[in-house]
């Protein structure tokens, strides 16, 4: 080749053709190794010995993360319901609650005698109380429902329910009033 061939058409479109093959091989040598970098990072995700690719992962993931959903969704009812009878059974218990110390025969004694509420949540319970005196002591129950007895209650056994609704200090060491014998706040 004589360098007047390199001028002509043939040899400017040879060096063109040149020019365009080298920058071709360049750029699949940069397109090759961006292939091997995402390859690699396919291989972290994936793992050397999968032959998936990262499409069927994907779907993989997919359906692992809804199975995981639905029992989670499983788990969280099972919890409601659970959650729900402790509730229930909690609201049964006895949470409020007054001891009423007073001395029912107006003797000096030290006020022996006690009214003792004891109420749930929905304000539904019992009232004991027990009444001293020097050579005997007797016990009263009496039901409590939505706040009131279907017995009348006597006055240290009133104010051991309000105390208890309340939520105040349960001792009183004061009486309330005066009975007129063992029988006085009902049976």
């Amino acid at each position: 080749m004589t360098a007047a061939s390199l001028t002509d058409t043939h040899g400017i479109l040879a060096i063109a053709a040149l020019a365009a093959a080298v920058g071709a091989l360049a750029w699949c040598g940069v397109l090759a190794r961006s292939l091997r970098r995402l390859r690699r990072a396919q291989r972290m995700v994936l793992g050397d010995g999968s032959r998936r690719d990262v499409i069927a992962h994907g779907a993989t993931l997919q359906e692992a993360f809804e199975a995981l959903q639905e029992y989670v969704g499983d788990v969280a009812s099972r919890l409601d319901g659970r959650l729900e009878g402790a509730e229930e059974a909690i609201a049964g218990a006895i949470t409020h609650r007054a001891l009423v110390r007073y001395d029912a025969y107006n003797e000096l004694s030290g006020a022996q005698s006690v009214s003792i509420a004891l109420l749930d949540d929905r304000q539904s319970g019992v009232v004991l109380s027990c009444i001293h005196h020097r050579d005997q002591a007797r016990v009263y129950a009496k039901q409590v429902r939505d706040g009131r007895s279907e017995l009348e209650l006597s006055p240290e056994e009133a104010e051991a329910v309000r105390v208890a609704l309340a939520g105040e200090e349960s001792v009183s060491s004061t009486p309330l009033a005066s009975t007129d014998g063992p029988d006085a706040p009902g049976a």
